[in-house]
């Protein structure tokens, strides 16, 4: 089964100002990984940066809303020496420590695909990891026979 990982920022979008196009079509298309996921499509994975930063959301709807998808996790991975290397070697390049982390979580974990919505992260290229925009998943039709 195709495993995934999905950032904060992705799980966000839906409560993002849907007026720009972008913006639209990357809720659609996180809406619609999100139904693979709960129909056993796709496998969800998160991490202790996925729990921690949604804690960190001010809006207390967005928050229980996300954590009670957090439920479909297959799996959730949590800070080990191993990934906190990998994190330290993507925060070399330039990202974020807590891009960094979700990263890193997600090569640790074997996922698939790491998608996010973070034109700074989308132009980080790893061989470990797939990463991309959830309109690019979900327009290639992936993830609909896993």
């Amino acid at each position: 089964m195709t495993r995934i990982y999905l950032d904060n920022c992705c799980f966000n979008r839906p409560y993002d100002d849907q007026s720009r196009l972008r913006i639209e079509l990357e809720t659609k298309s996180k809406l619609f990984i999100q139904k693979l996921i709960v129909s056993d499509n796709l496998e969800l994975i998160i991490s202790y940066m996925s729990i921690l930063e949604n804690d960190d959301n001010p809006y207390e709807i967005r928050k229980s809303a996300i954590c009670d998808f957090f439920k479909y996790a297959k799996r959730t991975i949590f800070e080990s020496d191993a990934l906190l290397l990998i994190a330290k070697e993507i925060n070399e390049v330039g990202l974020k420590p807590k891009d960094s982390l979700h990263i890193a979580s997600a090569i640790i974990s074997k996922c698939d695909y790491f998608f996010s919505t973070d034109d700074k992260i989308l132009k980080y290229k790893d061989s470990r990891i797939v990463i991309m925009n959830p309109v690019n998943f979900a327009i290639s039709g992936e993830g609909r026979d896993s």
